[in-house]
C-alpha cells in the first residue's frame, strides 16, 4: 500500500481547489479482499473501511472481533438486509429510496440507536447505477433528515467509469452544486430546514481512478480500493 503517495496526489489536488487536505478523509474499500487488508489498513492508519456488501462485511466484522474499524457500507442496500445493517456500520452510504430510509429508521428504533446516513443520488443518471434521480434528492433528504432515528450526514454519488475527465468533473460538481441549492433553498424558520442545513456536510465521491477530480470539486470522503489494495479478487 503505497499510502504517502495517494495521500501526495490529495494534497496537490487539493491545493488546485485552494482546500486544506485535512478536509478529505479516506475509506479503504476491501471489498472482495480477506481481513488481511482491514488489517492492513490498520496498521496504515486507515480506520474508515468500506464494504459493498452487508454479508461480506458482517463476515470480516465477525472474523475480527473488535477490530478498531469505522465500517462503511458503500454498497446498494436492499431494504430486507435493513434489520442487519443498522448498528454495523458507522456510515451507510446508500440510502436511494423512502421505503429504504424507512425500514432503516425502523430497524434503528428497534435497536435504540442512531444510525448515520448518505442519501445517494444518480446524478449521472446512469440507468444501471443506484441513486435517486438529481430532482427527486430534496424531497428525500427533507424525508430522511426528519427521521428520528437516522442523523443524515450528506450526499454520495458514483461517476460513470469513463476516461472523459469533463463528465466525471461535471458528475461531482453536480453532486456539490446540488447539495448547496437544497440548503441555499432552505428557510431558517422551518425547523426541518435547519436540520437540513447541519446535516449535508460529507460528499462522498471519488474513487481510485478519479478521485483527484472528487478533490477538486468538494469531495469529503475518497473510497478508495484498487489504489490501495491492487486488483479486487473475482
Amino acid at each position: 500500500m503505497d499510502l504517502e503517495a495517494v495521500r501526495a496526489r490529495i494534497a496537490k489536488a487539493a491545493a488546485r481547489a485552494r482546500r486544506d487536505a485535512s478536509e478529505v478523509g479516506i475509506v479503504a474499500v476491501t471489498k472482495t479482499h480477506p481481513v488481511a487488508a482491514v488489517q492492513e489498513s490498520v496498521a496504515a492508519g486507515l480506520l474508515d473501511v468500506g464494504e459493498n456488501r452487508v454479508q461480506e462485511a458482517l463476515a470480516k466484522q465477525d472474523e475480527w472481533k473488535g477490530a478498531p474499524v469505522r465500517w462503511h457500507l458503500i454498497g446498494h442496500l436492499q431494504r430486507n438486509k435493513a434489520k442487519q445493517a443498522v448498528g454495523r456500520f458507522a456510515l451507510i452510504h446508500s440510502v436511494d429510496s423512502i421505503r429504504l430510509a424507512d425500514a432503516l429508521d425502523q430497524a434503528a428504533a428497534a435497536n435504540d440507536l442512531i444510525q448515520d446516513v448518505l442519501v445517494q443520488v444518480n446524478v449521472a443518471r446512469e440507468p444501471q447505477k443506484d441513486g435517486v434521480r438529481p430532482e427527486e434528492a430534496e424531497s428525500l433528504v427533507r424525508h430522511v433528515a426528519g427521521l428520528p432515528h437516522l442523523a443524515l450526514q450528506g450526499l454520495m454519488t458514483i461517476a460513470p467509469f469513463t476516461d472523459d475527465a469533463v463528465v466525471i468533473r461535471e458528475t461531482f460538481r453536480g453532486l456539490r452544486l446540488l447539495r448547496d441549492r437544497i440548503v441555499g433553498q432552505q428557510s431558517t424558520v422551518d425547523s426541518k430546514a435547519s436540520a437540513v442545513n447541519r446535516q449535508l456536510s460529507t460528499l462522498s465521491m471519488g474513487m481510485s481512478h478519479d478521485f483527484e477530480i472528487a478533490v477538486e470539486e468538494g469531495a469529503s470522503l475518497l473510497r478508495l480500493g484498487t489504489i490501495l489494495f491492487g486488483e479486487r479478487t473475482p
